[in-house]
């Protein structure tokens, strides 16, 4: 694939916006994300958030400008905050409530968990909103047995308070049910992460879809702690790699149909 301009003038693009190319880079992948999370169709209007933390010693994350579609997000209005909520670089606002959930993982400072994904999809929310959570009747389900966490739902996301709930929930997982809300993931790049929520996502349209239809066939514990184990080990083969092909290609999807988020 011939390389477009803006791939050859990245550097010359990051130095104009006073950032590292490390920044700029990571503001590419993100606002490919929110493309792509409109392109799936898992937007719910302007609500949700994908956020980032930005390379470098400072505790800064990037996130949405508030008001805007996922579709009108690039690279360059992302706003920069810290974890006190203080927009570091940019004239646009930010949801707070998107905020408090993000930060919470942000604060951590977790070297794996760089990157948080969270959405309100139907499938996702109709999920949160059953008693027994995801089930394992899906290979992509099956991925998160014994490693899916759930937190309850406290309301709006309006109190600081709710940040260490939201950690201690997590634990050492890399994916949780926000219950009667929506979903999360968290990741160490943004394709890592995506590919999560991808699966995830996936995994809770299944559901909905095939409980419609008639009764569910779950899967026995051992076979889905198989499954997951398996899955496990091919991540461990090539764990800096995860998520990087499959995110590759739907950048190129995403350039051919519109490749203004680069700007």
């Amino acid at each position: 694939m011939t390389m477009t301009v803006l791939e050859a003038d990245r550097e010359a693009i990051a130095g104009r916006n006073g950032m590292s190319l490390a920044e700029w880079d990571m503001r590419v992948q993100l606002a490919a994300a929110y493309r792509a999370v409109d392109h799936f169709g898992w937007t719910e209007q302007i609500y949700g958030h994908l956020t980032a933390r930005v390379p470098g010693p400072q505790d800064h994350f990037l996130i949405n400008p508030w008001g805007l579609n996922y579709d009108e997000v690039t690279a360059s209005n992302l706003v920069k905050v810290d974890v006190d909520g203080n927009v570091v670089d940019s004239v646009h606002p930010v949801n707070f409530a998107g905020f408090v959930i993000h930060s919470a993982i942000h604060m951590t400072r977790s070297a794996e968990n760089l990157v948080v994904m969270h959405t309100h999809t139907r499938a996702g929310m109709a999920v949160a909103a059953l008693r027994d959570g995801l089930l394992p009747i899906s290979m992509f389900a099956s991925a998160f047995h014994n490693r899916l966490s759930y937190h309850d739902y406290e309301g709006a996301s309006l109190r600081l308070d709710e940040r260490e709930r939201i950690v201690q929930s997590l634990g050492a997982n890399k994916a949780m049910i926000l219950r009667n809300h929506g979903l999360l993931v968290v990741g160490r790049s943004v394709p890592d992460c995506f590919l999560r929520l991808y699966r995830l996502e996936r995994a809770c349209q299944v559901q909905v879809d095939a409980a419609a239809a008639g009764t569910l066939n779950v899967l026995s514990q051992p076979v889905a702690e198989q499954s997951a184990q398996d899955l496990d080990s091919y991540q461990a083969m090539q764990p800096e790699a995860e998520g990087e092909i499959e995110f590759a290609a739907l950048m190129r999807k995403l350039d051919r149909i519109d490749d203004s988020y680069r700007t």
